[in-house]
């Protein structure tokens, strides 16, 4: 399994905060992992390079596995990350613009990061910057109008500098079982791939499409929420709930198999 340490480093925030979405984070730390390890340019000594790529979390409720990535590259403290949640720290539950080194839009309501992502690629074009955009978003939070609106702009204005990443953890399913997402998406005019964000092969295979795309891209991950602990897996009380001892020392434990 991918990434066991960063899913420690999760569960510990979290358990130590009592705040956080553990299975969340756990579906897609590991595609964050790769988008800063092999994907994104950015200058450490500086958050606000200009000619930076741009990574927003539409599914601002995952920001745990953004936080620990962003530590794993040293781009947060470890002192940072201990303090998530805690009175006077920069990290909270939702990220944080104003306050957090490499965090570009402040998400948490869903359906509003992308639409911003949607902005940056066509602000880019019209500056003729070469900078990509992402935007990592949930299936469930694709039941947001404001989407599909954004979606059709970015067809529209053929932004071949944007890439959506879909978390298809079926947690959108619960509302909307019977949905299509890949060829929803591709009736907006995107250029779709699936691919499975739990293996490092087919995430690379995934990214490998976006050099020579000359329209929007989005990626569609079959994850699984909760991934790696069987406890934790699936669609349930797990969403927001927080580890008791017992519980904490169970999830480490199936996290060193």
């Amino acid at each position: 399994m991918l990434n066991k340490d960063l899913r420690k480093r999760i569960v510990e925030i979290v358990t130590k905060a009592k705040e956080g979405h553990i299975p969340s984070s756990f579906s897609i730390v590991d595609i964050i992992d790769h988008l800063y390890g092999q994907v994104l340019r950015y200058d450490k000594a500086n958050p606000n390079w200009p000619e930076r790529d741009i990574f927003v979390l539409s599914k601002g409720h995952g920001c745990a596995g953004l936080y620990v990535v962003l530590e794993k590259y040293n781009l947060l403290t470890a002192a940072q990350l201990e303090n998530y949640s805690q009175p006077g720290g920069i990290l909270g539950g939702h990220p944080d613009r104003t306050k957090v080194p490499f965090i570009e839009a402040s998400t948490g309501s869903l359906g509003h990061g992308f639409p911003f992502s949607v902005g940056i690629a066509i602000a880019n074009k019209i500056k003729k910057k070469k900078s990509l955009v992402i935007s990592l978003l949930g299936d469930g939070e694709c039941h947001e109008g404001t989407i599909w609106e954004a979606a059709h702009v970015a067809a529209n204005r053929c932004l071949d500098n944007l890439v959506a990443i879909i978390d298809w953890n079926l947690s959108g399913a619960q509302l909307c079982p019977i949905d299509d997402l890949p060829a929803k998406w591709a009736s907006f005019g995107w250029q779709v791939h699936v691919f499975d964000g739990h293996k490092q092969e087919s995430i690379v295979e995934a990214f490998s499409h976006i050099e020579h795309a000359t329209q929007p891209v989005a990626l569609i991950a079959k994850n699984t929420k909760g991934y790696g602990v069987n406890l934790l897996e699936g669609h349930g009380r797990w969403h927001h709930r927080i580890p008791n001892q017992q519980e904490f020392e169970q999830i480490m434990e199936a996290l060193e198999l």
